[in-house]
């Protein structure tokens, strides 16, 4: 990939999105293309469609999504399930329409069956049904996932794909109505510091674990795959490790210095028990990650208190 080639990056104000164009400018890509909700609706077929037949991107990322935690994704499904389809529909076919050779579509570890065999290679994703939880979302991006696959085939196109582990970092959504695990415990936590409370109770059981990855590695990852890969099969991206959520818990306790009890209320759902990506084709590939889980917890804590949080009051 040459670093003069036209990039567009879709979602570029996101976690993911604003993580890419990073890692592009500091990699000495300058020819990137971004544009706000306001400036490109990616609900507008039409609007869609002229964007890329005036701009003819030599490359495209998708990390426009919508997203969230486990309680925006049982709230929300319809939202969820078509929202997302409109937007990769409208982006991956109009640039597909527009002579656009190569894009990635980001999808999301969520593809793969509950009862999935651990850790989860590539070939499980379609040995079974979704966790409940979040199948909504799933859905979508598995047909994001093999409209690029089916495009690539017929069209000889190379539209390619990744399915990150759960990612977390800078820039994080912080609401705690549509926040994931990471920085809901962050805010949450640092919130019951300030206020004093006893408490904090924690969806589900704490036993259920996940893979965390690092915002910054994903981008490098990105980066990497859009210059190094273009099979086919889509790539997990992870780090192959992973912590429960009581572990998890305690380590935000420890880092935020919050001195309460952490209640895990049994009532709520886990999501699904394990999910564990096998990177084995991923570092066979080349590629691995370089962030430590420590440092990037760190990193995100400091992020929120300098962006989110200010002399201890949680800014609206």
């Amino acid at each position: 990939m040459q670093t003069d080639a036209k990039i567009f990056i879709a979602g570029h104000k996101g976690l993911v999105g604003s993580a890419v164009v990073r890692k592009l400018k500091d990699s000495g890509y300058s020819n990137l293309i971004l544009r706000t909700r306001q400036e490109l609706d990616l609900f507008d077929t039409v609007a869609v469609k002229d964007f890329f037949q005036s701009e003819k991107p030599d490359y495209v990322i998708d990390s426009a999504a919508r997203v969230g935690g486990i309680k925006a994704n049982m709230t929300y499904p319809a939202e969820f399930l078509y929202e997302n389809l409109v937007i990769q529909n409208n982006l991956i076919w109009e640039a597909k329409n527009s002579g656009v050779k190569n894009f990635l579509f980001l999808g999301s570890s969520c593809i793969y069956p509950r009862d999935s065999p651990q850790p989860m290679k590539e070939e499980y994703f379609s040995n079974g049904a979704p966790e409940p939880t979040n199948e909504a979302y799933a859905y979508a991006k598995i047909a994001g996932m093999k409209l690029c696959e089916y495009i690539y085939d017929e069209y000889g196109l190379n539209y390619t794909s990744c399915m990150p582990t759960n990612i977390y970092g800078e820039n994080d959504d912080f609401n705690p109505e549509t926040s994931h695990v990471i920085p809901s415990l962050i805010r949450r936590m640092h919130e019951a510091k300030v206020a004093g409370s006893a408490e904090v109770v924690i969806w589900g059981t704490g036993v259920s674990r996940r893979e965390f990855l690092h915002v910054d590695d994903l981008a490098d990852a990105i980066v990497w795959q859009l210059s190094k890969y273009s099979d086919k099969q889509f790539l997990n991206i992870g780090t192959g490790e992973d912590i429960s959520i009581r572990e998890l818990a305690l380590m935000i306790k420890e880092l935020v210095g919050y001195k309460g009890e952490l209640v895990f209320d049994a009532t709520k759902p886990d999501g699904m028990p394990k999910k564990l990506l096998d990177v084995s084709r991923l570092h066979n590939a080349g590629w691995h990650h370089s962030i430590s889980f420590d440092t990037g917890i760190k990193k995100t804590y400091d992020w929120y208190l300098k962006n989110i949080a200010k002399n201890g009051v949680v800014k609206k």
